[in-house]
């Protein structure tokens, strides 16, 4: 089985967007049962009283958009011992992996990586909570949830 947590600020957009995005490539190449895929967040902003809030409408659609279900899910905090659970851990952007390093304390097993280190360009997935782009929050985290499968 491997394992794959998607991190990012809040888990509402960008990591619930690779979640289903790789869930959906798995699925379709055959290899679900290959995989657990997850997501979570960094912070605790998008948790109230324990509960986290739903992924966020503009994310949902654009998924839906492409013909990728986003059933019920809710925002969670990335836990220390998330790195021992999964295989890979990866962020969307600098600032998380920054913030995935500030919780997990090290990364001696070198599980941790930004999304977009899997293609060619590298770089940060821009957070569309900001720029309210949504379509190219996908296009990227859809080139990096592709080249990550090819790479597994």
């Amino acid at each position: 089985m491997i394992r794959v947590l998607f991190v990012c600020h809040g888990n509402i957009c960008r990591s619930p967007m690779a979640e289903f995005i790789l869930k959906d490539l798995v699925q379709k190449a055959g290899r679900a049962e290959e995989f657990e895929i997850a997501s979570c967040a960094t912070s605790r902003e998008e948790i109230w009283n324990g509960v986290g809030n739903p992924v966020y409408p503009p994310a949902k659609e654009e998924l839906l958009k492409h013909g990728i279900a986003c059933p019920d899910r809710h925002a969670v905090q990335l836990q220390k011992s998330d790195y021992d659970r999964y295989d890979y851990l990866i962020g969307m952007d600098g600032n998380n992996i920054r913030n995935m390093m500030r919780i997990l304390g090290s990364d001696p097993e070198h599980k941790v990586h930004k999304l977009l280190d899997y293609t060619e360009r590298g770089g940060d997935v821009a957070d569309p909570w900001y720029s309210d782009r949504f379509d190219i929050a996908y296009r990227d985290i859809y080139e990096g949830c592709k080249a990550l499968l090819e790479q597994l």
